[in-house]
């Protein structure tokens, strides 16, 4: 008996599917995205996980047949209760703990690019590329779709983050399955399933991720993550980029007024005064 393997999908096939399972599952339990997941690709679909809580990797432990492989960026900067964390999740859960490390050690990185990398210009984010960015995608070849932990609330750059979508530069099928979920939704599934979360978090710690680049938020401050210890505020734009914005910038505006009064007063101003200009009435940039 000759057996015929599945065909393999080709990108565009796969970027289809997700484009249509984003529709369908728009609102979808977490439970449910998940099941439609390991339908679609099994062993070849995984999560990751930043160990800040287990929500994820425990909704994935209570609804699928087999255990997901739960990819988890070991830095060498974590703070130990996010490597306590990891091994809680990994010991008491159905889930496959997986730990990507980067090529290189942080001695080693200290040796070949200077102590302190992610601190210093001028590519603070080099730090991030050679630490999260390269092993996260190295981690992700195997699979043809990852899940995270993004929810919708908690950014205005993810308010419309989609259940299922296409990462298009990965090339992979990227779930959400906590998008529709709220921060009390989370709140909620962890009290009702004591679910492992890091102890930061009840810390003042809202975002848990290195620990050179990640402190405390004191209460009734703003809970966005904050730069490392010891960086200075700094635009973080490329220098190529930063010219070109700022060649734009420097350019005077014309302005037109439909009242002629004050179109007779007006005059070409910088694009930094803006925000100054727009909110006066009858005034459009042109």
């Amino acid at each position: 008996m000759t057996l015929t393997l599945p065909r393999q999908r080709t990108s565009s096939e796969l970027q289809e599917l997700a484009l249509d399972a984003g529709r369908d599952l728009d609102g979808a339990l977490p439970h449910d995205v998940l099941r439609w997941a390991w339908a679609a690709f099994g062993k070849k679909f995984c999560v990751t996980s930043s160990m800040g809580d287990a929500v994820l990797a425990t909704l994935a432990s209570d609804v699928l047949p087999s255990a997901v492989d739960v990819i988890f960026l070991d830095t060498g900067y974590h703070f130990p209760q996010t490597l306590q964390t990891r091994d809680r999740v990994a010991r008491t859960l159905n889930v496959n703990v997986v730990s990507v490390r980067p090529e290189l050690t942080v001695a080693q990185q200290n040796v070949e690019f200077g102590q302190s990398l992610y601190a210093r210009d001028p590519d603070p984010d080099a730090c991030c590329a050679m630490r999260k960015v390269a092993p996260l995608n190295s981690a992700l070849q195997p699979y043809l779709a990852w899940g995270a932990g993004l929810r919708r609330d908690e950014s205005p750059s993810r308010s419309l983050a989609p259940v299922v979508g296409w990462d298009a530069k990965r090339g992979k099928v990227k779930v959400n399955p906590l998008a529709c979920w709220t921060a009390d939704d989370v709140s909620a599934y962890i009290a009702e399933r004591d679910v492992i979360v890091n102890p930061l978090a009840y810390q003042g710690f809202p975002s848990i991720g290195c620990a050179p680049c990640t402190k405390a938020v004191l209460p009734g401050h703003t809970t966005r993550p904050r730069r490392p210890l010891g960086r200075p505020r700094q635009n973080r734009m490329r220098p190529a980029r930063l010219r070109a914005r700022n060649a734009r910038l420097s350019r005077p505006l014309r302005l037109t007024c439909s009242t002629p009064s004050v179109a007779a007063d007006m005059r070409p101003i910088c694009r930094p005064c803006i925000c100054f200009i727009a909110t006066k009435p009858m005034l459009w940039i042109t």
